[in-house]
């Protein structure tokens, strides 16, 4: 079996006045993402997905990574891998997309799931935390902030992620009325998306302190790893970060100097499952929870469900804690619809598809509606 073709596939969603939403990046008015699908001389397939969208990822892929995949067999996984990273030093979206599309293959070719390939799975399903709370151009966000935080709670969510970075006054007052809202059992985590210097990371979960915030995500920009030390000296709050942490380098100062809590690395983006596995080892062995990333399609969803099925507890305890699952919850319709087998989620437990590879049949209509 050799592979004969490596595809690009960009998608757009034009969000609604009604679905715009933002973070202390500012307003996203769209969805775009990029899935890279590779086909052998077999007419096997597999999909991947890139994170942050098309922009740098595909012309990588098309230009100098897809090209020096043609002809080789799919199933030298690790070969492939080291031979894409090694002349480049990047791992990055482009690399992780076309990882993940190739164990996807491999998990067709062998007709056994991408997690049974990595070692086998802890669980059949794993704990979601709803990602929304964005704040949106409306005059009272800490209103609608704990409106939509409600909404969940009914959904079955015991746990969720709003975003902060707009100004400490204006976040401590949003982050209060969530938790007013939801109530003092629903786990509640923050994140800024580097918005803040450590200082104001500081005076903000000063401020919140009150509030039993279970993880600060982001608080500082990722360079910034002495930043994420001086907060964590505080002892105010957890910290989590990872999602755009593109080299194998940077993940190992976050872990060997402690500088967070709980590791996110982004499937679509950490170098894809292959790189993903060992940076959940190397943060197992610093005490780091691994938390995975996910913001992206269904492509990207599945792929972060086979890495939450074979990640072990944290501790050897009975009741040790498991990964909890991102489950983005913002207005992204190519995220349901190019699933033909939809997601399986009962409140907040979601069950990890097992059919081969990432378990994801891809709904071609879709692919084309989306088409950008």
């Amino acid at each position: 079996m050799k592979i004969r073709d490596v595809r690009t596939h960009v998608l757009r969603y034009e969000l609604s006045d009604a679905e715009v939403f933002g973070s202390s990046k500012g307003f996203r008015r769209d969805r775009q993402a990029l899935l890279v699908e590779i086909t052998t001389d077999e007419g096997l397939s597999g999909f991947g997905e890139a994170h942050g969208g098309p922009a740098l990822a595909q012309p990588l892929v098309e230009r100098y990574y897809g090209p020096r995949l043609i002809g080789k067999d799919p199933l030298d996984q690790a070969v492939i891998w080291h031979d894409l990273y090694g002349p480049s030093h990047r791992a990055g979206p482009a690399l992780s997309a076309i990882d993940v599309a190739l164990w996807d293959l491999k998990g067709k070719a062998l007709n056994l799931p991408v997690y049974q390939l990595l070692g086998g799975s802890f669980r059949r399903q794993v704990r979601a935390y709803a990602t929304g709370l964005f704040h949106r151009p409306v005059p009272d966000n800490a209103r609608a902030l704990a409106e939509e935080a409600a909404g969940y709670v009914a959904e079955g969510f015991r746990a969720m992620k709003m975003k902060v970075g707009f100004g400490v006054e204006e976040d401590a007052r949003c982050v209060r009325a969530v938790r007013e809202a939801i109530g003092p059992d629903c786990l509640l985590a923050i994140d800024a998306n580097e918005a803040y210097g450590a200082g104001d990371a500081l005076r903000l979960a000063r401020r919140i302190a009150d509030c039993d915030v279970a993880w600060f995500e982001e608080p500082v920009p990722r360079e910034d790893v002495d930043g994420y030390l001086q907060i964590h000296a505080a002892g105010l709050v957890p910290l989590a970060g990872g999602e755009t942490l593109y080299e194998r380098q940077e993940f190992y100062a976050y872990c060997t100097r402690k500088a967070i809590d709980i590791l996110q690395p982004d499937v679509g983006g950490c170098g894809g499952l292959s790189e993903a596995v060992p940076l959940s080892h190397l943060a197992a062995l610093a005490g780091i929870a691994v938390y995975p990333h996910m913001f992206g399609t269904a492509v990207l969803l599945y792929a972060t469900l086979q890495l939450c099925a074979l990640l072990p507890p944290a501790t050897a305890a009975a009741f040790a804690a498991g990964p909890l699952l991102e489950l983005d919850r913002t207005p992204n319709p190519p995220r349901e619809a190019l699933a033909l087998n939809p997601l399986q989620r009962d409140g907040d437990l979601v069950t990890i598809p097992d059919g081969p590879g990432l378990g994801l049949e891809i709904d071609r209509a879709a692919l084309e509606r989306y088409r950008a």
